[in-house]
């Protein structure tokens, strides 16, 4: 069995896909993976390559997976769409990514520390209370339903200090001005 070189990750909300590449290109493995299972499969992977595309979420996988000693790179999506061989789902996605991340011509993004993401919150024009809490917190690996009340996410992050991180994305909507109105 050909022992894998290559990732190719397609991010989700639940259920992530990997593709697994030899050095040659052959399929070695093709996973459905759910957010918990994620970071315990890729610790029993050997140091290999991890590609993903570049997307609000990939940056907090990317620090997580980097963490466990695998070379990530973050591919912008208009890459990969010219490597999709059929319809677009999550595993053809995933081998997609995985194609683009082979090729030597491919430019990367450059992974953003948690600091660089909250600093890039405050440039972000700003909705809803509920909605800019969800949007703002997914680059940190928070997943909130897109039909849950905004009440309780507001209490979690107002009693949260300063230095956590819903403290100081409630620190960024109070500074964007999202939280007027709503109570």
């Amino acid at each position: 069995m050909n022992e894998v070189s290559i990732i190719g990750l397609d991010l989700a909300k639940n259920v992530f896909q990997a593709h697994g590449a030899g050095v040659d290109g052959t399929v070695v493995f093709r996973r459905k993976l759910s957010r918990a299972q994620l970071l315990k499969f890729m610790s029993e992977q050997p140091p290999c390559v991890v590609a993903m595309e570049a997307c609000a979420s990939a940056h907090y996988w990317g620090r997580a997976i980097s963490d466990l000693g695998h070379d990530l790179r973050l591919i912008p999506p208009t890459y990969v769409k010219s490597f999709v061989k059929r319809q677009k789902n999550g595993m053809a996605d995933a081998e997609a990514i995985a194609e683009a991340a082979s090729r030597p011509a491919i430019r990367f993004v450059a992974v953003k520390s948690e600091e660089q993401q909250a600093a890039a919150m405050a440039y972000r024009p700003a909705i809803s209370l509920s909605a800019s809490a969800r949007r703002r917190s997914t680059p940190f690996g928070h997943i909130w339903p897109s039909k849950a009340s905004s009440r309780p996410l507001v209490l979690l992050m107002s009693a949260a200090s300063p230095q956590s991180l819903a403290g100081r994305t409630a620190l960024c909507l109070l500074q964007c001005g999202t939280w007027r109105d709503n109570f």
